[in-house]
């Protein structure tokens, strides 16, 4: 190295000033937009929608195909509310809020509206496996049997089981088509495109890519399309199990939040578990980190805490 080379190189015993201390940026803060909801005058920010409105003035309004993760996709019709003005019903979730709008979202005309949805979707669907929706029905008065015996009318959604893996089953004869398990694995979320909409019309239902099955398709097994399916079409396969023996039980299930222990990520665990056993993993909406989403470890890496002695399972706590 030249003498020049060592004259220009920085003295390492004189300390290096600090720089200056990051700080967050500051969100600009949007234009307020005023209308009414029932009477009541509410202020929500610039690109709100009807349904945060309703949220803000605590109307509980009923969505299905609705979660604040994804984009809206307008197909369940459930959220329906009355605009002053306008010719038909519009959806709250993704309609904007617009200044001097007058939304009334518990009059007849919007209650036949919805309690009709309902009856449509349950009549050929099995909704039991969805507390809410099934809540919904009773808080409409809907009456599914109106278009006939269920039984009958579930015909033309009745299919097998689709129990291909050990993580979990598609179970399509409790379909609605909300389209939330595929925008969760589209853009929004996994960006992987294994699930889509098939066929048209009467016709539409839930498959993978050239409805191969799932181990064939794109598939990488998050479960992201889990954790925000509403009637339990797409669920654990521990949970499945479960309930096929008659030994799933809800009110004896108990929910506790940890970080998930596999990677330096962070993401939020839920463990459900039900007489100290876990019986499926999902993560809250809320949490910055994971806004709902995990990936295959986090959801499904736990069946090694219900490993049976006596099956070569087990470990010892000397590792043999």
């Amino acid at each position: 190295m030249s003498d020049q080379s060592l004259a220009d190189a920085p003295d390492l015993t004189v300390p290096v000033p600090p720089g200056p201390v990051p700080s967050a940026p500051v969100r600009e803060r949007r234009p307020q937009v005023e209308l009414s909801v029932d009477g009541q005058l509410v202020s929500v920010p610039e690109g709100s929608t009807l349904l945060d409105a309703c949220r803000q003035c605590e109307i509980d309004t009923p969505t299905l195909c609705y979660v604040e993760t994804l984009t809206p996709v307008n197909v369940c019709r459930v959220c329906v509310v009355e605009l002053e003005g306008s010719r038909t019903l519009v959806p709250a979730c993704s309609r904007k809020a617009e200044p001097g709008m007058e939304i009334r979202t518990d009059t007849e005309r919007v209650r036949l509206s919805r309690r009709m949805v309902l009856e449509f979707l349950s009549s050929s669907t099995d909704v039991t496996q969805s507390p809410e929706l099934c809540g919904y029905m009773e808080s409409y008065g809907a009456d599914p049997e109106r278009y006939g015996e269920r039984d009958a009318q579930a015909e033309s959604k009745a299919q097998p089981v689709k129990v291909d893996n050990e993580l979990y089953v598609r179970d399509y004869a409790k379909c609605v088509l909300c389209y939330k398990c595929v925008e969760a694995c589209g853009e929004d979320a996994q960006n992987t495109f294994a699930i889509a909409v098939a066929g048209r019309g009467f016709d539409a239902h839930i498959a993978t890519e050239f409805d191969v099955s799932l181990p064939e398709s794109a598939c990488v097994y998050c479960g992201n399309c889990i954790g925000v399916c509403p009637t339990g079409a797409l669920v654990f396969k521990a949970e499945h199990d479960l309930r096929q023996r008659g030994e799933w039980d809800a009110s004896r299930q108990e929910s506790t939040d940890t970080i998930c222990p596999y990677c330096g990520v962070g993401c939020t665990l839920s463990v459900h578990t039900q007489d100290n056993q876990i019986v499926k993993v999902t993560s809250p909406l809320d949490q910055e980190v994971t806004s709902g989403n995990l990936c295959i470890k986090g959801r499904f890496g736990w069946q090694f805490t219900t490993s049976t002695p006596g099956t070569g399972d087990e470990t010892s706590a000397d590792g043999e």
